[in-house]
């Protein structure tokens, strides 16, 4: 039997705000093509996505499942899944990202420990909530888009309720399904190599967990091998397979990506922002940026300062096309 090829796996890192950590990525330009992109991707936060129009299948948990229009998508963060649409068309959607953590955090009760559905996301967990089963949850979450989009007065007080309400429904829904309380209501079919194409994709979870919440401590790989219960020459090749980096690389690209958000939204001085971001010296964090942003770190807070649509921009890290829908 011939060898199935490597899988690319992305890793598409969202910098949400920290006083309101929510980003809405909706409007005509968000269709999906129907080839399948032959790449899986996974995300840093909670993904909630809503269809519009047509249909087409989502592969995770090395299944297709299929998602109809009015059906509103789950991922937790660190599952990597795709999406493409039927033959000959192209579904329209919204995508709102959050990160239920900070967001709820003086909300939600301390007994809560998974803020993000991550302890749901194996066996029973239903990626796809259609219309006609939970009509409140698209309800919920056509209401979030459209506040979100008119931004009226208070428009973010009145979306995090709206996402508190939609996040517990959810979780209600997974936690029952999980408790065997209902059965999932999606179709699913086995993907080719869908096997091969999960294989390894789950495994660093621990190690990316570790980074983002703790990215401003100084750790060695030996650590982030250790939490995933690999010696560390095996742990750097599996995450260069997956992630297409080295360990350290992308602990400093996610370094970078906080001290962007500090530089556009804060006055600190670079050499504050560089010692917050977890950089042992000012000179490492500027070579590291000027690497990364192709500016120096004072020419991009000039640059995200020019105009409010820019500093919008920048709330997605742009690296390699995923602020674009896959094509």
């Amino acid at each position: 039997m011939a060898k199935p090829k490597n899988t690319i796996t992305e890793y598409r890192s969202y910098y949400l705000p920290m006083h309101f950590p929510v980003l809405l990525l909706s409007g005509d330009y968000w269709k999906i093509s129907d080839v399948p992109s032959g790449r899986l991707h996974f995300h840093n936060c909670l993904e909630i996505g809503v269809c519009h129009s047509h249909s087409g299948y989502i592969e995770i948990f090395g299944e297709q499942v299929l998602f109809r229009e009015g059906d509103v998508t789950v991922i937790p963060k660190n599952v990597p899944h795709t999406t493409y649409s039927m033959p000959g068309t192209e579904s329209h959607w919204s995508y709102i990202y959050l990160d239920p953590k900070d967001l709820f955090r003086n909300l939600l009760p301390a007994t809560w420990q998974d803020h993000d559905l991550t302890g749901c996301a194996q066996g029973s967990f239903q990626p796809i909530l259609s219309r006609k089963k939970y009509p409140q949850i698209l309800d919920l979450a056509l209401s979030v888009i459209r506040e979100l989009e008119e931004q009226k007065p208070s428009f973010q007080i009145s979306a995090k309720g709206l996402l508190l309400s939609l996040y517990i429904e959810v979780y209600r829904i997974q936690s029952s399904a999980k408790n065997g309380g209902g059965a999932a209501d999606q179709e699913k079919e086995k993907a080719p190599e869908a096997e091969h194409k999960t294989e390894n994709s789950l495994v660093i979870a621990p190690a990316l967990n570790y980074i983002e919440e703790n990215y401003m401590q100084q750790f060695t790989i030996e650590y982030l091998a250790d939490l995933c219960h690999w010696s560390p020459t095996h742990f750097r090749r599996v995450f260069h397979d997956i992630m297409g980096t080295s360990p350290l690389d992308f602990v400093n690209n996610t370094r970078i990506s906080k001290a962007c958000h500090l530089l556009g939204s804060t006055e600190e001085s670079v050499l504050n922002i560089s010692e917050t971001v977890g950089f042992r010296s000012v000179s490492s964090f500027n070579r590291y940026f000027v690497k990364i942003m192709r500016m120096s770190p004072r020419d991009y807070r000039k640059q995200i300062l020019k105009s409010d649509r820019h500093a919008e921009s920048q709330s997605v890290l742009e690296y390699a096309g995923w602020l674009y829908p896959e094509r």
